[in-house]
């Protein structure tokens, strides 16, 4: 089944679609409720929001946020000197949202190349994917608090990776061979997708200040064909890429992934104080493991040693969702709700 193009959509148009009416297990998650938690929440731990997009398709059935944030100076100045003097990346904190039982609430940090908002998702940043049942709403608010109060630690990682990148040439043979894996193997790309990058091979859209043969502007050739996705996939075809990556390259290179942040370290003191001075709020308590909890990242999850966020290892499907979506739509039901609005 074919989409097409994402189109942007407005805020008040998000806040005024009508909620669904699906029976007494579901619980609704208003898409102004996310979007009034979010804001609360970035504020209340530090951050300020530089630029909000949102995406919805028809009906703002299925709907999405994505936030460029940035910590106030206090926070700010107790931050790593690599992540203080970090001129490529920015901070984003993104969520999806739906009415119509399609794909679960799905939220995670990450960051955005600032030159071209190309997005930046890791696995390892235990994104959260919630069915509509339950305490849903109360565990979503509980989660995006969590995320956001880590996301200076996902952040440094995501420097690291990035930085890792520069370092790495791919030649043409290399790049499309990764293409050919990423499209026929892990069902990430499509056809369209695959002629965006070859046309940003050929002609860049945007200057990564990197070398046409180096990794991270392969890299982000194939984020940028990922703008194309569907707001259901996205996120975690953001993860998908990115693992693979880290895995496929940087991994091949002897380069791994290391914890960069330790939880007990005077950094998180620091900011933990600064925000109880400065915006005087408590901060909510992450939420507990029990039977209705549901926390997913990319294929695999796994968080690093300094998350305490429960883990298990689940199965996506072809959709990068963890095991079925709540309900099966049919293709035609899918066809009516796949226009994006204007």
């Amino acid at each position: 089944m074919g989409y097409t193009k994402p189109t942007e959509t407005t805020k008040q148009f998000l806040i005024s679609s009508p909620l669904p009416s699906h029976g007494s297990t579901y619980t609704v998650i208003p898409h102004k409720d996310v979007m009034k938690h979010t804001e609360d929440l970035l504020k209340s731990n530090g951050f300020y929001i530089e630029r909000e997009l949102y995406r919805a398709n028809m009906n703002a059935q299925v709907a999405q946020g994505i936030y460029h944030i940035k910590p106030i100076p206090q926070v700010f100045d107790l931050y790593s000197t690599e992540v203080k003097e970090e001129e490529d990346l920015g901070m984003m904190f993104a969520w999806t949202n739906s009415y119509d039982k399609s794909t679960r609430f799905q939220c995670a940090v990450g960051g955005y190349v600032m030159v071209c908002s190309n997005g930046l998702v890791s696995g390892d940043m235990a994104t959260f994917a919630r069915k509509h049942t339950g305490n849903a709403d109360s565990e979503v608010n509980s989660q995006i608090s969590s995320q956001i109060k880590s996301a200076h630690k996902y952040f440094k990682q995501l420097v690291v990776d990035k930085n890792n990148l520069r370092t790495i040439d791919l030649s043409i043979k290399e790049q499309s061979e990764l293409l050919g894996r990423l499209f026929f193997d892990k069902k990430l790309l499509d056809v369209t997708q695959m002629s965006c990058i070859k046309s940003e091979m050929n002609a860049p859209s945007y200057d990564y200040k990197a070398d046409q043969d180096n990794a991270w502007a392969f890299y982000n050739h194939v984020t940028h064909s990922l703008k194309k996705s569907h707001p259901r996939t996205w996120l975690s075809d953001q993860q998908k890429f990115h693992d693979f990556i880290v895995a496929d390259v940087l991994g091949k290179m002897g380069i791994k992934q290391q914890d960069t942040v330790d939880p007990d370290t005077v950094i998180d003191d620091s900011i933990d104080n600064t925000l109880t001075e400065t915006a005087n709020v408590t901060e909510s308590e992450p939420i507990q493991s029990d039977d209705t909890e549901e926390n997913y990242s990319a294929d695999t999850l796994h968080t690093s040693s300094e998350e305490s966020i429960p883990t298990q290892e689940l199965v996506f499907d072809e959709d990068g969702f963890v095991e079925a979506p709540e309900e099966d739509l049919s293709a035609d039901e899918f066809d009516q709700e796949d226009e994006w609005v204007l």
